[in-house]
Parts: structure tokens; sequence; C-alpha cells
């Protein structure tokens, strides 16, 4: 059945945590663009006009979990969602799914606050990738007073966020969440997995004196980027003061959108537990193609998702770029020459003048 946590924290805010590396995603590679980059295309490329027609959909599912502690955020335009004007006249949306773990206060709080934080930064937006990273990190600081005024709401959460300004698409992650682009039928990930079975996640983590045992952050969480857990010993601070292995930094990514990118999938963990990047992408194109109804093809994915024995929270959140479906894939046969050897013809001769 789909949940919806009944509290909201805003207009355009609606509610709705481990497992191994997903090592068989066809993708391309990750990149890195820079926003001037990005920035200075848009402005001086004559050639690409394309310009995003932003449709978004939503679903959660418990999943085979007693508790709903995923959530998720969908705001068309966030400064105006919390009363700001800025200069620039561009709407700037934005679109998060938060995997609470060890209860939902995390994700509750991360889902209510770090959308605010964003918009009251002294360089929003013109400096975004500064200004989400920060964000995040203020965020989680912000949690854990929280969390020593009432433990009661001691626990972490996972983020994954997407902002979407004009043709740029900027991509932050903490945690195992995933989003992935789909671009003319082939998947782009948009992000990484935040686990201990990662190398450059195990790098930092032995650098700041943490270690993997048994597949787990200190052997005690199945994920290595996240907010909150400031309760759980040694993994955001250690004894002698320094920040500890756990990070709430965010990976980030920027992509500027062409007329050949289609849709975006977030998913919380769940998902990708019985889905691989590139199914997801097939899975959704075949739905959109049906029946063109975004938040109608979330559900299916969470349903499909469930029918494959998903045992986690689900929660999808869809962000298509066009108001058409995605046109259907033409595959091109290579064409096969045939021929014959001399030998073949004076067989096949010989065959029939026995005939």
């Amino acid at each position: 059945m789909g949940v919806q946590d009944s509290e909201q924290a805003t207009e355009g805010m609606e509610n709705q945590k481990d497992s191994s590396c997903d090592l068989g995603n066809s993708s391309f590679p990750l990149e890195s663009i820079s926003e001037d980059a990005s920035v200075s295309n848009r402005r001086y490329n004559p050639f690409n006009h394309f310009i995003p027609a932003l449709r978004s959909g939503e679903w959660s599912d418990i999943g085979g979990r007693s508790d709903m502690e995923d959530t998720h955020i969908c705001i068309t335009n966030l400064a105006k969602n919390f009363g700001y004007n800025v200069l620039d006249e561009e709407a700037i949306s934005f679109y998060g799914v938060f995997d609470g773990h060890g209860g939902k206060g995390a994700a509750n709080f991360v889902r209510e606050h770090l959308p605010r934080v964003i918009v009251e930064d002294a360089d929003f937006p013109l400096e975004l990738e500064k200004v989400v990273t920060r964000s995040f990190m203020e965020t989680d600081a912000a949690f854990a007073k929280s969390c020593s005024l009432e433990s009661a709401l001691s626990s972490g959460t996972t983020a994954l966020t997407a902002m979407i300004f004009g043709r740029s698409l900027l991509v932050a992650n903490a945690g195992d969440c995933r989003a992935v682009l789909s671009r003319r039928g082939m998947v782009i990930e948009m992000s990484k997995d935040h686990r201990p079975c990662c190398d450059n996640e195990r790098m930092r983590i032995e650098s700041l004196g943490g270690f993997i045992d048994d597949g787990y952050l200190n052997g005690q969480l199945g994920v290595t980027r996240a907010l909150g857990d400031w309760h759980m010993n040694g993994l955001k601070e250690t004894t002698t003061g320094m920040g500890g292995p756990l990070s709430a930094e965010p990976e980030l990514k920027l992509l500027t959108l062409t007329k050949e990118d289609e849709f975006l999938i977030i998913g919380s963990d769940g998902m990708w537990d019985v889905f691989r990047s590139q199914n997801a992408v097939d899975f959704a194109r075949r739905k959109l193609q049906e029946h063109n109804d975004v938040k109608k093809c979330c559900k299916e994915i969470v349903e499909e998702a469930v029918k494959r024995g998903a045992m986690d929270n689900l929660t999808v959140v869809m962000v298509c770029f066009h108001s058409e479906p995605p046109l259907p894939m033409v595959v091109q046969r290579p064409r096969v020459k045939r021929s014959i050897s001399a030998e073949g013809l004076q067989n096949i001769k010989c065959l029939l003048e026995e005939g």
C-alpha cells in the first residue's frame, strides 16, 4: 500500500533503510562538470535552445519493514516557496529523497530544514555547488543540537537532492539513495552509492581512523555518508575532537540537460536492491510510453519492486523534462553480407546433377 506521512512542512512538500554495492550497473561513468562551464554553455551556445518542461511525480511504500522511515520532497520553485525573491529569473526546482535509519527523526528534520538553509545562504543562488555542500553540513550540525535537547530524535538519514535551474541539473548525494538520468534510453549515473565496500570510501574512512568490519562502518553502519547518527560513538566525532569517518558532506554532479535527456529517477536504496540502474530506466520508459503519467509510473516502479521481493522501505521521485512520452527506441540491425565460395558452388552443382 502507498504510505504518506501526515506531516507537511511547506506547500509543495510531500512526505512519504543496507545491502551490497550494485556492481552490475551498465552506465556512463560519473563525470565532473563545473558550474561555470554549465552557465557558460547555457549563455553562449546558440545551437541548444532546449528548455525543460518539468513534470514530477512520487510514490512510497513501507515495503517489508514495520516502520516507514523514508520521506521525500518536491518543490517547483525553491525561492518562492520560502517567500524569497531572487534576481535570477529562472525558477530553481528542488527534489529530494531522505532514507532514515534508527528512526525517522533525522529524515524528517532534514526534509524540513535543508531547503530553507539552502535558500537563506548568502551565496544563493549564484554559487549553488558551494551553497548545497555547506547547507548539508549546517543542517547536520543543527540536527546534532536538536538531538542534544531531545534525545528521542537520535537517528540518521541518507540524503539525495536534485536541483534544476534552466538547463542545469545539480545532484547532491550523501548515502546510498541513487539518481539516474535517462538520455535517449541510456542510463547516466548521477550519483554513486556511499557504502563500505567502495574503495574510495574505504580509503577516506581509514585516513580518518575509521575501519570496515564485516561490511559495516566501524562495525555499526551500512553506509559511509549520512546526516545525523550523532548518538553513535566514534562515527561523527572522535575522542581527539576531530571529525569522524561518517561524513555528511555530499558528492556533487552538475550536468547540462539537452533535448535527448528524458527523465531523472531518484530512489531510496530499497528500490536499488531489486532494480539495476539501466533496468529502472527501461521499465520507466515503457510505462511512460503506455500512459505518460509520471506519478502512475512511480507507483508502478514501487509495485514492481515489491513484486521482485524488496524488503526495505521504498520511495521513488521522478522528474520528466518533456511533456511528451519518450520516443520508441529504433534498433539498427547490421546488414550481413552473405557469399558462397567457388567450392561451395561446385558442390551444389554436383548435388543438383546427381538429383
